[in-house]
């Protein structure tokens, strides 16, 4: 485009050149006497077509420069055709200048060209106008839009920029709301840090009473009084607290409202006011469903503006309340789920210290337990069980009528206080009702005398007259624990003896027959016979006896208490299908106790060689196991050398060792090996089963037969000994008569 308009202008430049010098114009009449002359005036008009002419010719150049440097510049078509009749104008006032001196026909030719193209140009620029002007309008209509929209924009971006601040305002008082677990402090940071961002008069809130009734001032930041401050409470079925505990987001309260004058904190001419609820959520809100299902409880906080004409609440600043509101749900929810946590953690730490207070406790008992059943062990079970070893000796030997009697006597005492040594041990058993009885064939006439005999000795101790009577028609021949039955009747006579400091005491056995009187209408559906034992106290003059009776019967609603003794010998009789119970007198004094036991008869069969009808071996002499090799393994001192002289006098010879290690040490280095190994099962470093185990897994051609030997009542001793590989079981106290029948069995099988 350049290059194209130097072009022309060289060329117009060439024929202006030519015209001047092939011809002149001539001068034209203007000799006028004025101020101006004539030739001053063509001087004039000379200069200014030439200034004329040459700022036309420039005026193209920065139009097109402005086109080519301009990308958002739509008309660009438009510059073109303006430079054209500018620079056309120009060619115009430049070939005038020429015109003042003589000039040629070409000149005018050149001249009179360029006023032809300089009118067409003209024309056409004029006609171009007329369709651009509407467009130029319309690109300033949408100038002014944009410059709104622009301004709009600005608006818009300096209320983000407001949002974000009062976003940020609301962050930092999440942070200070989260910081503290406290739901006094939250409920303080709250208040404190909502006035300062959103410029509040006041703010405030309140929560219902206990009983749901009120709603309470709990929270302000104004500086009142604390009498004044929980002295404010407006009823909860007030009209607006009902709308705001229905309404789900912020509500704009009425300024005379009661909830908005309570919250003005004084002020009778408060600004704005806004309210909003709060959920108050506790552990317990969640037990059985989600918290919709339970009847919630709202606390309602309330904002109040300043006395202002030009504040009111912005849409923003509802937002930002409700955000709030929300945080501070969520922090007191959670600061009552901490409390109640801690709560819980300080009493679960409390339980924790009472059970372990508990099993310290139960610890010491236990080992007290353990120590008191050592004692009884060496102090009473192993001597009376060394006494009844000694006198199943003596009952084999020729002793006389009344020194059989004594002996039999003392035995009988004996396997009584031996019982009453092995409940005391396994006290626990009892306790859990998993007493086990020995359950087997006796006298029963033998049982009940030996009883009445030692009744009428304590009866003689303490000054008591006795009386005793037994019918015909008790069966003899039963099977029962005898044991412990004289141990339950001897108690009963004892607890009788004790609760009164004279009298006479009757002893009577019979059958029993079903509703025989009013008060013994006991029944039962067990198969055997029915015996009943009445023990009661009779007064010397055979009147009243509650003169005679000191304070020892404690009466309570249930009855008399005679204490933990008796009530396990209720369990013991109840478990053999009998019953036990207390006859009063008519001053409702203890006169009598009532016993009732069901027995099994055993019917009469010959005894034979090899047992009787249990399988228990039975003879009128002892059997005889001459030259039997025994090793006799037992910790005992005093036991050892007791079940060492049963053996002997059954004619054994017996090697007697401490421990399980002499014992597996004696029998590898025997010359002769040992036929029978006792051994005891309860002993220190190796017990008497990991013994039987070791021997089991000896290599010899012909192994022991083993017998155990325990004081231990336990069920599954026997199972034990079985799996260890023993043949059999002796129980302690060790006679002669059950040594000789376990011996008898245990040989006779292997």
């Amino acid at each position: 485009m350049l290059s194209a308009v130097c072009h022309g202008l060289l060329f117009l430049s060439l024929m202006l050149s030519a015209s001047a010098i092939e011809a002149a114009y001539p001068l034209c009449n203007c000799d006028i006497d004025m101020f101006w002359s004539a030739e001053g005036i063509l001087q004039c008009q000379k200069v200014s077509d030439f200034l004329i002419a040459a700022a036309y010719f420039s005026i193209p150049l920065e139009l097109l420069y402005f086109a080519t440097c301009s990308d958002l510049f739509p008309f660009k078509w438009i510059v073109i055709q303006f430079g054209a009749f500018i620079v056309l104008c120009g060619l115009t006032h430049l070939l005038n200048v020429f015109t003042y001196e003589p000039h040629s026909f070409l000149l005018m030719l050149s001249l009179t060209i360029s006023k032809l193209f300089t009118a067409l140009v003209s024309f056409a620029t004029a006609i171009t106008l007329l369709t651009l002007i509407p467009q130029l309008l319309r690109v300033k209509v949408r100038e002014n839009f944009l410059r709104l929209k622009a301004r709009e924009l600005d608006r818009e971006v300096g209320m983000m920029k407001r949002q974000e601040e009062a976003s940020w305002h609301v962050r930092m008082l999440t942070q200070e709301i989260r910081k503290s677990l406290d739901r006094h402090t939250i409920l303080d940071t709250t208040l404190v840090e909502l006035s300062k961002t959103l410029g509040l008069q006041n703010c405030a809130v309140w929560m219902p009473d206990e009983g749901k009734k009120v709603m309470n001032l709990i929270h302000e930041p104004r500086q009142r009084r604390s009498r004044d401050l929980y002295g404010q409470s407006i009823p909860i079925d007030d009209q607006d607290v009902a709308k705001v505990n229905e309404s789900n987001g912020v509500m704009v309260l009425r300024q005379d409202s009661l909830l908005a004058l309570a919250s003005s904190g004084g002020n009778p001419e408060p600004g704005p006011i806004a309210a909003i609820r709060m959920p108050m959520l506790k552990v317990s809100n969640f037990k059985g469903g989600t918290p919709e299902l339970v009847q919630a409880s709202y606390a309602i906080l309330v904002l109040v503006l300043p006395r202002d004409d030009s504040r009111i609440w912005s849409r923003h600043e509802l937002e930002i309340i409700e955000v709030v509101a929300d945080q501070v749900t969520v922090a007191l929810s959670h600061a009552a789920l901490l409390e109640e946590s801690q709560l819980m953690r300080e009493t679960l730490a409390e339980q924790n210290r009472a059970l372990l207070l508990e099993k310290q406790n139960a610890m010491l008992a236990s080992e007290a337990r353990k120590s008191f059943q050592k004692m009884m062990s060496l102090g009473m079970r192993r001597p009376i069980h060394s006494i009844l070893g000694l006198l199943s000796m003596m009952q084999h030997e020729k002793l006389s009528d009344e020194q059989r009697l004594i002996i039999s006597t003392i035995t009988k005492t004996s396997g009584v206080v031996s019982s009453l040594i092995n409940d005391a041990m396994e006290i626990s058993n009892i306790s859990g009702e998993r007493l086990t009885l020995e359950m087997r064939s006796f006298h029963l006439h033998c049982m009940i005398k030996e009883a009445a005999s030692v009744a009428r000795c304590l009866c003689d101790c303490k000054g008591f007259g006795f009386g005793f009577q037994i019918d015909n028609t008790v069966p003899d021949r039963v099977i029962g624990d005898e044991k412990r039955i004289f141990h339950v009747i001897l108690h009963v006579v004892d607890k009788l003896l004790s609760g009164y400091d004279e009298g006479f005491l009757t002893f009577q056995v019979h059958c029993h027959r079903e509703l025989q009187d009013g008060q013994d209408s006991w029944k039962s559906d067990f198969p055997g016979a029915s015996v009943k034992f009445e023990i009661g106290i009779r007064s010397p003059q055979n009147g009243d006896s509650s003169e005679s009776a000191p304070r020892a019967w404690a009466h309570y609603a249930e009855g008399y208490d005679l204490g933990l003794s008796f009530n396990m010998c209720k369990k013991v009789v109840q478990m053999m299908h009998g019953d036990i119970w207390v006859v009063p007198n008519f001053h409702g004094l203890p006169q009598s106790i009532k016993l009732l036991l069901q027995f099994q008869p055993q019917p009469l069969t010959p005894v034979s060689e090899s047992g009787d009808s249990l399988g228990n071996h039975h003879t009128s002499s002892m059997p005889n196991f001459h030259g039997l090799r025994v090793l006799l393994v037992d910790d005992d001192d005093v036991n050892r050398a007791v079940t060492r002289k049963l053996l002997e006098k059954l004619g054994c010879k017996v090697t007697s060792v401490s421990s399980g290690f002499h014992c597996l040490n004696s029998l590898s280095a025997a010359c002769t090996p040992f036929q029978l190994v006792i051994l005891a099962l309860h002993m220190p470093q190796m017990d008497g089963f990991e013994v039987a185990t070791r021997i089991r897994k000896m290599r010899s051609r012909c192994w022991p037969s083993i017998v155990a030997l325990t004081a231990s009542a336990e069920e599954n001793a026997w199972q034990r000994c079985l799996q260890a590989g023993m043949n059999g079981l002796i129980r302690k106290p060790v006679t002669l008569q059950a040594i000789g029948d376990e011996l008898y069995r245990v040989l006779h099988n292997t």
